[in-house]
């Protein structure tokens, strides 16, 4: 059998359209090489899908070694506990009364102790005698031989009796010494994050300090010639928007934002950006702007020249997706670099990507909890990747907001969330994992 050449030659025109398309496309679960890598700086890559990006960004953090410190209990708010919270002692440390009213002893009635009775923080009274009762107040320590506390609204006094409106059952209202640990109890494991209660928990078991793991030291590079300071935007250039937000987003984040500069895109500040970056203490160096390929568009070249191993080089995400992630040196004391597009929303979108997992490992916290929730309306979507679309979420649904463009803040201002997209977009009711912002979750402490 024979076959037509002209029709081979069709087919191969054909199978390389094809793959000329294919190759052009995000495959649905591919990161940039065998370990979610770009494998370098230059050349044709294929973006990371959104969930491997954020993968990838926390496999990196938590690959880096902690550090730790110890510092006083108000200092460690925010931070996560590098040891674990032990019970120093008993809690409470001694029988307390748990109300304001009587401790007696025996049946009643009893006859009333003269005198002001046992108070908080007082010398612990005199035994009581079987059928005796004495005054007492909240958080006082029991009188040795107390039977049980009344509350004083349960009680009735006639001259110099004390009756009981209800049974008394044997320790009622009495807070046994030990009764929420014994010494060498294990209070909370490391790993936690250190909130108010936990403060609370660690005064009330006798702690001055803490052992934590501190924030990561993170600083901002904001790229761009045409952005201004202060006014309105004119002759081609604009307000520089991302300086004002970044800071406190990534603080809200559990970053200590240590510095944030400014550098140009022309041949010197491509030369200021690599020293900035190499020269840099932070633990993680975020730039803005740059990370596409256009003609002042450095970011790349200056990678290479720092010697860094790109972790991720774009994101099949829209806005944002060629924002990147690189690490710096060698081992567990290597450093990162995230690349956020210049856009705000799209530098949003790579802030929640990739800088938020890579901080909370850094931190030694776990990955944010997924849930999702039920779309309000049709949300349309891209052929290919992920979208992030701003809501606000009402009791039952997440209501998508307009102004959801690269370039725009509007609809991210008013948003309590972002909404995850999948290709093709999402019908009405259709449930979607939500990005919580971190001023409506509550955040890090700060």
């Amino acid at each position: 059998m024979t076959t037509d050449p002209g029709t081979d030659a069709d087919a191969d025109r054909a199978l390389d359209q094809a793959l000329a398309l294919v190759s052009r496309a995000p495959r649905p679960d591919a990161a940039n090489g065998a370990n979610g890598t770009g494998g370098g700086t230059g050349g044709a890559h294929r973006a990371a899908t959104w969930l491997r990006a954020r993968e990838t960004a926390t496999r990196a953090g938590a690959a880096v070694r902690g550090r730790t410190h110890r510092v006083a209990l108000a200092a460690a708010l925010g931070e996560v506990l590098a040891a674990p919270l032990d019970a120093l002692g008993d809690l409470p440390s001694f029988d307390t009364s748990a109300m304001d009213g009587w401790a007696v002893a025996g049946p009643g009635p009893w006859t009333v102790r003269p005198g002001e009775g046992a108070l908080a923080g007082s010398e612990r009274p005199a035994p009581l005698a079987d059928g005796e009762a004495v005054r007492i107040a909240t958080g006082a320590r029991i009188p040795a031989d107390t039977t049980a506390v009344i509350r004083s609204e349960h009680s009735r006094e006639a001259g110099t009796l004390l009756y009981a409106e209800r049974p008394v059952a044997t320790g009622q209202d009495i807070r046994p010494r030990g009764q929420e640990c014994r010494s060498g109890d294990l209070l909370l494991p490391a790993g936690s994050l250190v909130t108010p209660a936990v403060l609370g928990l660690a005064a009330a078991a006798g702690y001055d300090e803490l052992t934590t793991r501190p924030r990561p030291r993170v600083e901002i590079l904001v790229l761009g010639d045409e952005l201004l300071t202060e006014g309105p935007p004119h002759d081609g250039l604009i307000r520089d928007a991302l300086s004002p937000m970044l800071g406190p987003w990534l603080t809200r984040l559990g970053a200590e934002v240590i510095a944030v500069r400014r550098l140009g895109d022309d041949p010197a500040g491509a030369a200021a950006l690599l020293a900035a970056v190499t020269d840099s203490t932070a633990d993680v160096v975020i730039t803005t702007g740059g990370t596409a390929s256009g003609p002042v568009d450095h970011v790349h070249p200056v990678l290479a020249k720092a010697g860094a191993e790109l972790l991720v080089d774009g994101v099949a995400v829209r806005p944002g997706h060629p924002m990147l992630l690189a690490r710096l040196g060698d081992g567990p004391d290597s450093r990162h670099w995230v690349g956020l597009p210049g856009n705000p929303l799209a530098a949003v979108s790579g802030l929640l990507t990739l800088a938020e997992p890579l901080l909370r490992a850094l931190a030694g916290r776990r990955p944010r909890p997924r849930y999702v929730v039920p779309v309000e309306g049709d949300v349309p979507g891209h052929p290919h990747d992920t979208r992030l679309v701003p809501v606000l979420l009402t009791e039952d649904h997440a209501v998508p907001l307009r102004y959801n463009g690269p370039a725009m803040l509007r609809g991210v201002a008013a948003a309590d969330a972002l909404a995850v997209v999948p290709p093709n977009g999402a019908r009405s009711g259709q449930e979607l994992e939500i990005l919580d912002l971190p001023w409506a979750s509550g955040g890090c402490f700060t």
